[in-house]
């Protein structure tokens, strides 16, 4: 995770990036419960990072995007460009959140730092057989890598 995104911690993280780091944290641990493998901070071929994105055991793909206020949501409209590169796609907001905010089409999820749950399910549309390979295996290098420079923070990169 770099420095400047909203979800790795600084030295002296914002408030709004704790708040960010707490509510991935807790929707993390959410979606462990429900048989989901998820990485922070995904690099999308488009250009764009997804906050969350989570593999399910049947193969399935959620993206989670965390919003910490409706600030930070009214701010981004890039999301969008997320919904071809998963089954399924969610807000992660605080329970303050004014939840009417959340297009119909999108899920929600209310979330602290230590769970989250679901409130509504984003609408379903399945990926192509070939985007869905290219991501599937894009998240199990990306898991593989950092899995390797936990164990190994200081080897050949």
């Amino acid at each position: 995770m770099t420095g400047n995104s909203a979800l790795a911690l600084p030295k002296t993280p914002s408030p709004a990036a704790l708040t960010a780091a707490l509510l991935a944290r807790g929707v993390c641990r959410a979606l462990d419960q429900l048989a989901y493998a998820s990485l922070l901070e995904f690099p999308l071929a488009n250009g764009r990072r997804a906050d969350i994105l989570a593999l399910g055991r049947g193969g399935d793909l959620v993206i989670v995007e965390i919003k910490t206020s409706v600030a930070d949501f009214l701010a981004d409209r890039k999301w969008a460009e997320y919904r071809d590169f998963a089954d399924r796609f969610y807000f992660a907001v605080p329970d303050s959140f004014p939840a009417a905010l959340i297009p119909e089409e999108c899920g929600l999820i209310v979330a602290d730092a230590f769970t989250a749950s679901l409130i509504r399910d984003g609408m379903a549309k399945p990926l192509p057989p070939p985007r869905r390979r290219v991501v599937t295996l894009r998240f199990a290098l990306a898991a593989a890598g950092r899995l390797r420079r936990h164990l190994d923070p200081h080897g050949a990169l």
